[in-house]
């Protein structure tokens, strides 16, 4: 009976993960990461960092593997990559969608989760601040990398999107103003109380199914 549990662990990973996957999106909604990226990135980042750390933490505890948080990740970008191409496959750009980088950040709770021989305490502190730094981080390389999201927003615009929220160049310059800054340091802070709630959730799990 051990390999169905194990089992049933796994695919109640992959049914969480996309599940979290729609939540995470829905946080800004589909195009929230193309018309709306450069307005309100710090958002955006704080929103995919938590959303990530308390579901990855969680089954990494859960199963007590490093390399769970990964496996997470990766099933969160298979699942959005096959919204992209829904989107895609209805006449919209391929940048429409931009698919959020988690998977290495989620590398980063595993490699903390591994190097501290699975200390718990270490993967919340260590590793929710690794999280919430990086995700902005490899977030803004992306959109570097794509057309630019104001363009592709007025080119496209969406028939329900209400006239006051007609996307709008940023102002950006200074450090303090950076959204890749702000996204990481707001991302810092809240990922680790977002870690600890995910590590609290195993306790109520292991409850639950006692």
């Amino acid at each position: 009976m051990v390999w169905l549990r194990r089992t049933t662990h796994y695919l109640f990973i992959v049914v969480v993960a996309v599940n979290s996957t729609l939540l995470t999106i829905n946080a800004g909604d589909y195009i929230f990461y193309t018309d709306w990226a450069w307005t309100s990135f710090v958002v955006f980042s704080i929103s995919q960092s938590t959303m990530l750390v308390v579901g990855a933490i969680y089954y990494m505890l859960f199963t007590g593997v490093p390399g769970t948080a990964t496996y997470y990740a990766t099933i969160m970008t298979i699942y959005t990559w096959v919204a992209k191409g829904a989107w895609f496959a209805l006449g919209y750009p391929y940048d429409f969608i931009v698919v959020p980088i988690w998977i290495p950040s989620a590398m980063l709770l595993d490699l903390t989760y591994w190097a501290t021989r699975r200390n718990k305490h270490a993967a919340i502190i260590i590793g929710g601040t690794l999280v919430g730094l990086s995700m902005p981080l490899f977030n803004m390389v992306n959109l570097l990398l794509i057309r630019d999201p104001l363009e592709v927003a007025f080119k496209y615009p969406r028939p329900t999107l209400p006239a006051y929220m007609t996307p709008i160049e940023p102002q950006v310059g200074k450090f303090y103003n950076s959204p890749v800054a702000l996204g990481s340091g707001a991302g810092a802070v809240l990922s680790v109380p977002i870690a600890a709630l995910g590590a609290k959730l195993n306790t109520w799990t292991y409850r639950w199914m006692a």
